[in-house]
């Protein structure tokens, strides 16, 4: 939910359009405007603090003092997060010359990293040994290449379990991004990988050397070119001079690989800006370091003006007070204290609750009694270290009628059919990639992966892909599909095809095959017809395939979004899904030490700061109301000859005894429930069971 307590996001005066930021959020927007070598700065913006209403208003003012709108990069981590930084400023624009700001929506070099990447690789594609047609594969091609390569080179047939290759692509992609080598990563994070060193060192030599000859790029690529460019004595100055500013929003969320672009880019830092917050910094297994925001006032040849925004528009004071003391205890931070005008005389609560079960009834009859104190379901959100944390919740929501969304569905672009219409497309464009290639000729009944191989080998030693599938040789059973294919083939492949023709006919020739390989195909269908819709906005099919890659859409028609009969329903999320959200009431499950922190996270000192974070992350997540709960034992479910136990829990360790003043401490107890009942451990194992049974779908 926006941050509409933020009276910043106001109206401001004609006379002044920046009069609405506070002391702080304007002396960042102010920061050497005019000066012929601005120097780095870092804003350390806390939680609710309005950072990116701060950026977008730094960027107006750029402009507004004559900087060239296409000579500001601007770098985020969403293009929905640039697109509303571009018209927020256009916004400021408006204000401030009384017209449509034409001048911001010429804002060209606004986006993430890796579309900004996938941008200038195609444009420097012939200087750094890429063919311009190179095409982009998601996590998922990405690991059946790794998978089909794996076996090709006969890392399959072993006797001892040889890493998956969801795993080899998670240790190959850990190791391009935090720049770590292969050996310290093994030994770091995938320990039981570390006898494998040797092979994976030839799988992943061959896995490149696949891509290289497909002429396919996977997300990793993205950065790792863009930042050998920026690193090159030649290229990188060349980079370094298009731009005459660069704004990273989410800093905090880097990776090394980041950090390394920005900083061969922009070797003494002139015009960077970066905002973000190390107290927030929880994404360490997608590659983040928080070491690049605690470093950057030194990571130039110059050092960088560091700037705090502390005050917060989102929490009551007593909310914040609890936070700022769970996150002073961290051993490295850059210090703030986050205050408000938001007085209150409502602690927030430590709820203690005899076991799992009981959490799950306490927290559905408080956000039952919140709704009927005129707090809306939406307004509240249930939030938990780890998805299967929220089981036994998930099913006495059930029990009671309480609809819920869930943060965390299937991605529109996992889903089996949605992969079907891409790879076509896919293939088209790029003949020479062997994964499209080898999904789409299975789609046609009677070509298995043999065959499929077989005219993947035709049609690369070939100068012209149509004309060898045409002479391509198709089993009996497939020969009149095959014709069928072969013709929209050559339609795809011919020039002056009108987008997005393309992608209308490719689902007219899919939707019979849809029919066959699904019970649901009407129910797909509607997602097919999404798809369409969407291909519209773009200008290409080159454009539509990159861009959706690297931004897709959240999930599919029919298995995530919500309620479609309900329109109020609590907010179900994990802490890591919850950052940037903000909700009235807040209640955390398990606040205990085996869950936050996480047990299976604490092998390092880093590691269990990174917990303490996700606890910060999550309290400052609410606005008014904020309940943390601490179960006191869990039901262990062992094998038979083992016996069932309970497990007695304490409360998290990142609140110690000195903390408790900041809180209420009650306890709960249901006197309509017996406490020797188990908390329902059969059925939660079966609500599991059925989740692992449709992960697939």
């Amino acid at each position: 939910m926006p941050d509409t307590a933020d009276p910043s996001l106001a109206e401001p005066a004609l006379a002044d359009p920046y009069a609405s930021l506070n002391p702080e959020q304007r002396a960042a927007v102010e920061h050497d405007v005019g000066a012929a070598a601005p120097r780095p700065l870092l804003v350390v913006a806390g939680a609710g603090s309005g950072k990116t209403n701060t950026l977008a208003h730094r960027v107006a003012r750029l402009i507004q003092s004559g900087a060239d709108p296409q000579r500001i990069l601007l770098l985020t981590f969403s293009r929905r997060g640039a697109n509303e930084m571009v018209q927020r400023a256009g916004g400021v624009l408006q204000r401030i010359f009384g017209t449509s700001a034409q001048a911001v929506a010429a804002l060209p070099w606004a986006g993430t990293f890796h579309a900004i990447g996938a941008r200038l690789l195609r444009e420097y594609a012939g200087r750094i040994g890429l063919e311009a047609s190179f095409t982009i594969h998601d996590r998922a091609d990405s690991e059946d290449l790794m998978g089909m390569v794996r076996q090709d080179i006969g890392l399959t047939g072993g006797q001892k379990r040889f890493p998956l290759k969801g795993t080899c692509l998670a240790i190959y992609s850990r190791v391009v991004n935090s720049r770590d080598s292969l050996a310290d990563v093994l030994q770091s994070t995938f320990p039981w990988c570390g006898e494998w060193e040797e092979e994976l060192k030839r799988l992943f030599g061959a896995y490149v050397d696949a891509k290289q000859e497909q002429n396919v790029l996977d997300y990793d690529d993205l950065l790792l070119f863009w930042s050998e460019m920026a690193s090159d004595p030649a290229l990188g100055p060349e980079l370094g001079a298009l731009f005459d500013h660069v704004l990273v929003d989410e800093y905090q969320d880097t990776n090394r690989l980041q950090a390394a672009i920005i900083q061969g880019m922009k070797p003494d830092g002139r015009g960077v800006m970066v905002v973000g917050d190390d107290a927030q910094s929880i994404y360490s297994f997608r590659g983040a370091t928080v070491r690049n925001i605690l470093d950057f006032a030194q990571a130039f040849s110059q050092p960088a003006r560091t700037i705090t925004l502390d005050r917060n528009y989102r929490s009551t004071q007593p909310i914040l007070d609890a936070s700022n003391a769970v996150i002073a205890a961290a051993l490295e931070r850059h210090a703030k204290t986050l205050w408000t005008d938001k007085v209150s005389t409502a602690k927030p609560q430590l709820v203690l609750i005899p076991d799992e079960a009981e959490q799950a009834r306490w927290v559905c009859n408080q956000v039952l009694a919140q709704r009927e104190s005129g707090t809306k379901l939406t307004q509240q959100a249930v939030l938990f270290r780890a998805a299967s944390h929220s089981a036994a919740l998930e099913l006495e929501l059930v029990r009671r009628n309480i609809p819920f969304v869930k943060f965390g569905g299937l991605k529109f672009l996992e889903a089996a059919h949605i992969k079907d219409i891409l790879a076509v497309l896919r293939f088209a464009q790029n003949p020479n990639g062997r994964l499209a290639g080898f999904r789409v000729a299975q789609l046609i009944p009677g070509i298995g992966p043999a065959t499929a191989a077989r005219l993947l080998d035709a049609v690369g030693e070939s100068a012209e892909p149509a004309a060898a599938m045409e002479a391509f040789e198709a089993p009996a059973r497939a020969q009149g599909d095959w014709a069928a294919f072969v013709a929209l083939y050559r339609t795809l492949r011919a020039p002056g095809l009108r987008w997005p023709m393309d992608i209308e006919l490719v689902k007219n020739w899919y939707l019979p095959h849809l029919e066959r390989l699904y019970d649901d195909a009407p129910v797909r269908a509607a997602d097919l017809e999404q798809l369409v819709q969407l291909a519209g906005g773009y200008g290409s099919r080159e454009s539509f395939l990159t861009e959706l890659t690297l931004d897709p859409p959240d999930a599919t028609s029919d298995r995530a979004g919500p309620p479609l009969l309900d329109e109020d329903y609590l907010i179900l999320s994990t802490i890591h899904s919850s950052k940037g959200q903000e909700w009235k009431a807040v209640h955390v499950l398990s606040v205990v030490d085996g869950c936050i922190p996480s047990d299976m996270a604490t092998g390092s000192a880093d590691d269990i700061e990174e917990e303490r974070r996700l606890l910060y992350v999550a309290m400052t997540r609410a606005r008014e109301q904020l309940h943390l709960v601490l179960p006191n034992r869990f039901f262990i479910k062992q094998q038979a000859q083992m016996g069932d136990r309970h497990v007695y829990a304490q409360r998290t360790r990142f609140i110690s005894p000195a903390m408790l003043k900041h809180f209420e401490e009650c306890s709960w107890v249901n006197a309509d429930t017996p406490h020797s009942r188990k908390p329902m451990p059969d059925e939660v194992r079966m609500l599991v069971r059925d989740r692992a049974r449709n992960a697939w779908k």
